[in-house]
């Protein structure tokens, strides 16, 4: 078989696969197959093998929002080994999520992936990880993503293809500027002027003016916003939307607590400018809940439990007609490129935790005249550095 005739199957076999049919039909075509895994079965020699290490992920700047301020992120990478082949992941555990490595590390231990042959029954392999135990969705997403990247590199083909994703469409990611005093403010806007098409702003500290004052002082391009359930009285925070789309504010992230249904619904129902859910959602079975009540969902792989769950969630979402983001935590640019996978695919991308932080342990995803730009490279994406 010529090596066209094989990449025209491998290509035909992918798209089918991005339409949404099972990873396993795919193998009916052996050309697929990377030349170490059995051609009738989909299936190789070896087992799956977990690893796992602590990291403490260094942020450039403090980092401050409505309820807490940190300088460190702890973080538990993930590699799952089979035939050869590393996939690697990430769990991100900012405090809020209410994990520590102890915690994930403690869960990862209870994961025996060496039960499973066949690393393609991607299904069956995370249904089993997320029945170990309640919660723990850092690390369930880290085996997600190591997963993913690893099935993709079998694959020989990135996941937005695999997804069926066009990666030449132009989807801006935001830049987070933290709560802080006026001329770091200033400074940290300054520092970024030019690079990106969206800047996202933390507000809900008390100073939410004097904060875009500050960035409208040294910028004028596109703000979203994240109150972070900073704001306690709808009619107050009505008001501050409104002002808020006079400064030229496209969007505002979970502006009340997230058990304010009525009122969420209500600020929603007559907001200018479209409210997404953050803090209110973790994972799909969220989303019918939030229904009516938010007019646009924010979805992080940490919360979720993954990429799996995700395109999932975005499916759901879609089809209830709500607006689409993919964000992140403070995150290496594994976790980061795993979600820019999906990119393509939603309205509003929050992808900036890498850029956050001064000891990345990968390249991956790039921002491009603050366009995310993904690369052809296998899996999510990734070269370890």
């Amino acid at each position: 078989m010529t090596q066209n005739r094989r990449q025209f199957l491998r290509t035909a076999a992918l798209a089918s696969v991005g339409t949404g049919l099972a990873l396993n039909n795919a193998f009916a075509l052996d050309s697929l197959l990377p030349f170490n895994i059995n051609r009738k079965t989909g299936i190789g020699k070896g087992k799956m093998k977990l690893r796992f290490y602590s990291y403490e992920l260094q942020l450039k700047h403090v980092f401050t929002v409505a309820t807490f301020s940190r300088k460190t992120t702890p973080d538990v990478q993930v590699e799952i080994e089979y035939e050869g082949e590393i996939g690697y992941g990430e769990a991100s555990l900012p405090p809020y999520l209410g994990e520590t490595v102890e915690s994930t590390i403690s869960f990862l231990k209870e994961v025996d992936l060496g039960q499973f042959s066949n690393p393609f029954y991607i299904e069956d392999i995370l249904s089993y990880v997320d029945q170990i135990m309640p919660g723990r969705t850092p690390a369930k997403a880290a085996i997600d993503i190591a997963l993913h990247d690893l099935v993709g590199k079998l694959f020989a083909q990135p996941w937005h293809r695999i997804l069926g994703l066009n990666k030449d469409k132009e989807i801006s990611t935001t830049y987070t500027i933290g709560i802080d005093k006026e001329e770091m403010v200033k400074e940290k806007t300054r520092e970024v002027k030019g690079q990106f098409n969206v800047l996202k702003v933390k507000l809900g500290g008390g100073t939410d003016k004097e904060m875009i004052r500050a960035i409208r002082s040294v910028t004028d391009v596109p703000l979203a916003v994240d109150v972070n359930q900073g704001w306690k009285d709808r009619e107050q925070a009505l008001d501050m939307i409104h002002w808020l789309k006079e400064q030229g504010i496209v969007m505002v992230e979970q502006p009340m607590p997230k058990k304010r249904i009525k009122d969420i619904s209500w600020l929603t129902e007559h907001s200018p400018l479209p409210v997404f859910a953050d803090e209110s959602l973790q994972r799909l079975s969220d989303i019918p809940k939030l229904h009516g009540v938010y007019s646009g969902l924010n979805i992080k792989l940490m919360k979720c439990t993954g990429m799996h769950e995700a395109w999932k969630m975005m499916t759901l979402g879609r089809a209830l007609g709500m607006r689409i983001m993919i964000g992140c935590m403070t995150e290496t640019s594994c976790a980061v490129s795993a979600a820019a996978q999906m990119a393509p695919a939603v309205d509003f991308a929050d992808l900036d935790g890498n850029l956050l932080i001064a000891n990345d342990l990968f390249k991956g995803m790039v921002v491009k005249k603050g366009f995310i730009t993904l690369n052809d490279l296998p899996g999510i994406g990734l070269t370890k550095l």
